[in-house]
């Protein structure tokens, strides 16, 4: 006499036979996760995070230094103005991206707002107090650390090209420098 199977196993072997079928074969989808770039390791990633953080500094001085002692009325050429410039050139010459991006929602000049969500999402998170905002991603499968990072108003200078500044609360940021850093 033949046993019957149980519904409770016909039931798993129609289960299986769906959730396979899902899968164009067992080898394929070995083969989908064998071509995903593989995730960076985690001194890789420290390392850039440590690079962004000392170019942070040193471009914030630079910045700070510039509106100091070369700004001194309307007529100037804007600290603001000349980090664009800088770092468009670093942009196109050096091992990174960055860029300088409103936060305030009244941009000195309209290229200067986030262009992607990971910018959109950023100056959002730094608004809401975050000191920094940070993803990996991949650009030809190759691993980028990107950052964004509060700039908030400084000097009593920056008022001057930008009166909307002078409501911004202490340490608010007005805006955020993005980063694009190769991790390697």
């Amino acid at each position: 006499m033949t046993k019957l199977p149980t519904f409770t196993s016909c039931l798993v072997i129609v289960m299986m036979i769906a959730a396979l079928s899902l899968l164009k074969s067992p080898v394929a989808a070995l083969a989908a996760d064998k071509d995903a770039p593989a995730a960076p390791d985690a001194a890789a990633v420290e390392r850039s995070r440590k690079t962004v953080q000392m170019l942070d500094q040193i471009y914030k001085q630079a910045i700070v230094l510039i509106t100091d002692k070369y700004v001194h009325d309307e007529d100037d050429f804007p600290a603001g103005s000349a980090a664009v410039a800088w770092f468009d050139a670093i942009s196109k010459t050096g091992s990174h991206q960055v860029r300088l991006i409103d936060a305030s929602g009244e941009p000195y000049e309209p290229n200067n707002v986030a262009r992607d969500e990971f910018e959109r999402q950023g100056v959002k998170r730094l608004k809401a107090g975050d000191a920094t905002y940070e993803q990996v991603v991949y650009d030809d499968g190759e691993p980028h650390l990107r950052v964004l990072t509060p700039v908030p108003v400084v000097m009593k200078k920056c008022v001057m090209c930008h009166p909307h500044y002078a409501d911004a609360a202490p340490g608010e940021p007005i805006g955020a420098i993005s980063y694009t850093m190769p991790i390697e």
